[in-house]
């Protein structure tokens, strides 16, 4: 039976995925310290594939060849999202690399206006404007020139940013639970084929507990989990208000490295933190306004 939520409700959902993401950023630093990271990738969304499996194996049973062909583009654009970061993060600084990522708060609202031929309305323009200087003081440093790094990383946004947009437009008319498992086993099916180019995989005999940890996390939680709340909920919401939240992944990883690896943010840091969350409710607040006066 189909259900239908609020976009408060579903907006609170995404937020939580958010929360999810950014406690498992000292983990995986951790973890991709001590294993190689696109054999990290295929095992982790191995994991959540399997995890998911059990409970939505009927639903990718039941979904036509369009829905197929949605769950390959969405889980390419995943799988892509964290490649592109990957590799920029070898020639560029994880600051710039924050930063460049966040770009997709921008990205998503434009590119959604251009394909519907519509402005996104001031609320969500300014939302978008005040959370891209947050990210700013939140995670660039230095020059600002873009180097071969920072371009790649650019392809993460874009990536990311078309991976949200794309969940918005091909995810509704399908089963979630289907949509989710299929994108998962996608991105870990093109993890396994980089890691086979780039990066073999180690013998799992010799793999930390530590590692093995951050991959049931990330795997059952920050991918299973979340992946599956984001393509049920999306659909309540816009794609515009999901890549704002999305945009609170940096404030939470800050929050979550101060509390389990002691890591210090600036007081600009906080500043870029708060405009964040002013983003969000600059954007938010309009809409929950005019909901509370309808009703």
């Amino acid at each position: 039976m189909p259900f239908r939520l609020s976009r408060l409700q579903a907006d609170v959902l995404l937020v939580l995925v958010t929360a999810i993401w950014g406690w498992t950023f000292p983990a995986v630093k951790n973890a991709t310290a001590q294993f190689p990271t696109f054999p990290f990738l295929a095992l982790r969304f191995t994991l959540g594939a399997l995890a998911l499996l059990p409970f939505a194996w009927g639903s990718l049973r039941r979904l036509p060849a369009r829905g197929w062909l949605a769950g390959l583009g969405i889980g390419s654009f995943l799988f892509l999202g964290y490649a592109f970061q990957t590799f920029g993060l070898a020639f560029t600084t994880s600051s710039k690399a924050g930063f460049i990522t966040g770009l997709s708060v921008v990205i998503v609202p434009v590119a959604a206006a251009v394909l519907e031929r519509r402005f996104p309305g001031w609320p969500v323009a300014s939302g978008v404007t005040l959370a891209t200087f947050g990210l700013a003081l939140l995670s660039l440093s230095g020059s600002l020139l873009p180097g071969p790094g920072d371009l790649l990383v650019l392809l993460c946004a874009f990536s990311f940013a078309a991976h949200i947009l794309a969940v918005g437009r091909w995810a509704p008319g399908y089963e979630a639970r289907g949509i989710a498992l299929l994108q998962i086993a996608v991105a870990a099916l093109w993890s396994y084929l980089a890691s086979w180019i780039w990066q073999p995989l180690p013998s799992l005999t010799s793999v930390a507990g530590s590692v093995w940890t951050a991959l049931a996390v990330t795997g059952l939680l920050a991918t299973a989990a979340a992946f599956l709340i984001q393509t049920s909920v999306q659909r309540f919401t816009t794609a515009a208000h999901t890549a704002l939240i999305f945009s609170l992944e940096p404030v939470f990883a800050a929050l979550f490295g101060y509390l389990l690896a002691g890591e210090v943010l600036s007081p600009r840091g906080w500043v870029g933190a708060v405009l964040i969350l002013l983003g969000i409710l600059a954007s938010e607040l309009p809409g929950a306004l005019a909901q509370r006066t309808a009703s």
